[in-house]
This record gives structure tokens, C-alpha cells and sequence, in this order.
């Protein structure tokens, strides 16, 4: 089966990433795909470079850039969202002329369209979060 994960909860602050990140591993670990996951929302924060929970807590952020790389999860970042709470990719951070960056290498920034995308491309498309 095809699964995409929509990801709406900031990773420390709710059980929606954690929750999400859980179900992942469980899908890929028995054989089903995951075609996107889109962070949005407060889920943005997932994809920060600079996220840095002390030594005896999990690092989530950290856990999905693993995820993502060692089976090649297409993973989004709404645009807008993230632009709302400070995630920017190099791209942004010149447009907006920021000082630098903190969107991790693993997720890219695009629109709502690559939501919807998930939605038609496969068979289920699951919410984390509010």
C-alpha cells in the first residue's frame, strides 16, 4: 500500500510527529511505501537544521532527515507555512534577504498543489495533528 503522511504538529510540543514518525517506520518496516510525507502547520518545524533538544530527549528532527534519506521519502514543506515561522531554504533566505538558513537539506519548500498531489497519488493520505 501507498501512504503519504500529512504532518501538522511541531515536534516537542505536541505527539503528532512522534506519532506520525512511529507509523512511518511501522508501514516501511512491513513492506508498504511511503510516496510524501508534507509538513504543515506548525509541522514545519520537523524539517529545521537547528533544532537542538537537550542530550537525554529524542531528537526528532534529526530522526525524520534519517528517515528520509535511508528510503528516499519525498518529504515537503509547505512554502508558506514555514515562511510564517521562520524555516527558509537558501533560495528564500536570498529572496528575503535573511541573514541565513535553516531548512535541512532532506525537505524541500513547495505549495499545498504537492498536498493534494499525495492525496491522488496515494491510497491513503493520513493526518497528524490538528
Amino acid at each position: 500500500m501507498k501512504y503519504s503522511l500529512a504532518i501538522y504538529g511541531a515536534p516537542y510540543s505536541s505527539q503528532a510527529a512522534e506519532t506520525a514518525f512511529s507509523f512511518a517506520q511501522a508501514a516501511i518496516a512491513r513492506g508498504h511505501h511511503i510516496y510524501r510525507l508534507f509538513f504543515y502547520l506548525d509541522g514545519v518545524h520537523n524539517a529545521s537544521n537547528l533544532a537542538t533538544p537537550p542530550q537525554d530527549e529524542t531528537d526528532i528532527p534529526e530522526r525524520w532527515q534519517q528517515l528520509i534519506k535511508a528510503h528516499q521519502i519525498d518529504a515537503v514543506v509547505c512554502i508558506a507555512a514555514g515562511l510564517r515561522r521562520g524555516l527558509l531554504d537558501e533560495v528564500e533566505q536570498q529572496r528575503y534577504q535573511k541573514p541565513s538558513n535553516n531548512l535541512s537539506d532532506s525537505f524541500t519548500l513547495s505549495g499545498l498543489g504537492q498536498l493534494i498531489d499525495a492525496g491522488t497519488q496515494s491510497h491513503r493520505l493520513i493526518t497528524f495533528g490538528a
